[in-house]
């Protein structure tokens, strides 16, 4: 499903070597599907589109965008489901086993997505953008201010 990002690990750790990067650990909520990915993302986003809204589950998507020669998928690969929405750019890939987002590849293969809730470690690169500000949903700004607790509230 992947192979134009696949590559061996020790290409991977040259790859690392040679640009002076660092590596992030990913992984879904069960712990089947595993990758790292070099710390070297080119954008990231927070998309308020109705579409993303729907396929998170939320109000909206956190992606970062890279290569694909980027990733190495360390285990569980086989076990990951692709939907792309029909007459649309937009995709979904998710663990089979724990329904987790995981990274994808775009339609045209030439980016690498991230939902950045997948990743184990914080990207040096900051959100950079809240994009389809206007599709977001009625709730989503009273949140902001919502009280905060360190667990369940009660």
């Amino acid at each position: 499903m992947y192979s134009a990002a696949l590559f061996s690990i020790s290409s991977y750790i040259q790859m690392l070597e040679d640009k002076d990067m660092a590596a992030l650990s990913g992984s879904c909520l069960c712990g089947n599907v595993r990758f790292e990915i070099a710390d070297n993302f080119d954008h990231f986003q927070f998309c308020f589109c109705t579409q993303c809204q729907k396929s998170t589950g939320t109000g909206h998507a956190s992606n970062l965008f890279t290569d694909p020669i980027n990733i190495t998928w360390l285990s569980g690969e086989e076990d990951l489901i692709r939907y792309d929405v029909p007459e649309r750019r937009i995709s979904n890939v998710f663990c089979k086993q724990c329904g987790s987002r995981m990274p994808w590849l775009s339609l045209s293969g030439d980016t690498l997505a991230v939902p950045a809730g997948c990743l184990d470690h914080t990207p040096q690169l900051k959100p950079q953008a809240k994009i389809f500000w206007p599709e977001r949903p009625d709730w989503y700004d009273f949140g902001s201010t919502a009280p905060t607790h360190d667990r369940f509230s009660s």
